[in-house]
């Protein structure tokens, strides 16, 4: 190999990494909103939290579909291995992404007989994200793998420590959304959000802490990775920073600011998805298949990558469009619809 040709496979794991981190924080805010839904029974302001994310919602799935197409393109041995592994939990998630995603229009039109499509909101919103987490659990504990194929069983991606990793997904998605909402509106649905933002918070702490005890302590690998030296003196300041900014929000939420603690949630978020890729690094199946042996052919990586070089601009720049056109707070009883 030559050229350009070797960094190929880092250029377009970088550019999922992207994409799914862009998901994460956009799609986890709204995500987030129903699974806040059913913690008031205000009809105001469950119309005023589906109202504040009704321009952003579709558009920010479509990283989802950019972050699944480009593994499937770029990296199609890793794909043909993953998707076997946690079919289960992705058509899990993939059904309640459906669920929501009409209950989302279905609600608006079915008032004032909507209780269905409220239960489909919230309930497509709180298992989406936890088939989420099933799916980064059963990532991180890895997949049997022979022959350069799967070759585990169709539940080997349910256990305790998938269990955790779902439940914090939620717990953070739940955070992210009160934040949001703290943001977007006033009265009395930012006061709802800021009572629950602390124990949100101090739930995505919990799970964040015991994930990053536990994981280098089943896997020597990854104990190797964070805690030999000189590596230990390069890493210590990611769960430093992830710690001081879970404080910075902590003090920002006591002290009633309204913009700071979104912005120190996505820190964590980012901080959290960069200690895991340090994890995982160079593996993209973990402990058994690499970024080289998992990519495709160097004509077709180059070839994409010129369709993604003027593709993701073009994503990035509608989605700057319609965040900046609808910044600002709703007002109470605005809405999309």
């Amino acid at each position: 190999m030559t050229g350009l040709e070797p960094y190929l496979p880092l250029i377009w794991a970088g550019i999922l990494a992207t994409a799914v981190g862009l998901y994460v924080i956009l799609d986890g805010f709204d995500l987030g909103l129903g699974i806040l839904f059913f913690t008031t029974r205000d009809e105001t302001a469950r119309d005023d939290m589906m109202s504040s994310v009704a321009p952003f919602w579709d558009g920010n799935e479509t990283w989802l579909v950019l972050g699944g197409g480009g593994l499937l393109a770029a990296f199609p041995l890793a794909y043909s291995i993953i998707m076997p592994a946690l079919y289960i939990p992705i058509i899990l998630m993939l059904l309640a992404l459906i669920l929501r995603g009409v209950a989302f229009e279905f609600r608006w039109a079915a008032k004032p007989w909507h209780g269905f499509w409220d239960v489909a909101f919230a309930g497509g919103s709180t298992l989406a994200a936890l088939a989420q987490g099933f799916v980064l659990g059963g990532l991180i504990q890895g997949i049997t793998v022979k022959d350069n194929a799967f070759a585990g069983g169709p539940f080997d991606w349910f256990s305790p420590f998938a269990l955790l990793c779902g439940f914090g997904l939620v717990a953070g998605y739940g955070l992210l959304a009160c934040c949001w909402l703290l943001m977007k509106t006033s009265g009395g649905l930012a006061a709802h959000a800021r009572r629950l933002a602390l124990p949100f918070l101090l739930a995505v702490v919990f799970c964040a802490a015991v994930v990053s005890i536990w994981t280098p302590l089943r896997y020597p690998a990854i104990a190797e990775r964070w805690f030999s030296t000189p590596n230990i003196f390069y890493l210590w300041p990611l769960p430093a920073a992830t710690g001081a900014l879970a404080f910075l929000v902590f003090r920002a939420l006591r002290r009633g600011d309204d913009f700071i603690p979104f912005f120190g949630v996505v820190g964590i978020f980012l901080l959290c998805f960069a200690g895991l890729a340090i994890s995982a690094y160079p593996y993209l199946v973990p402990h058994s298949i690499d970024l080289w042996q998992a990519a495709g052919a160097p004509e077709s990586l180059k070839f994409m990558l010129i369709g993604v070089s003027i593709l993701l601009p073009v994503i990035l720049g509608y989605t700057i469009f319609v965040y900046w056109t609808f910044r600002g707070r709703l007002r109470v009883g605005e809405g999309y619809h």
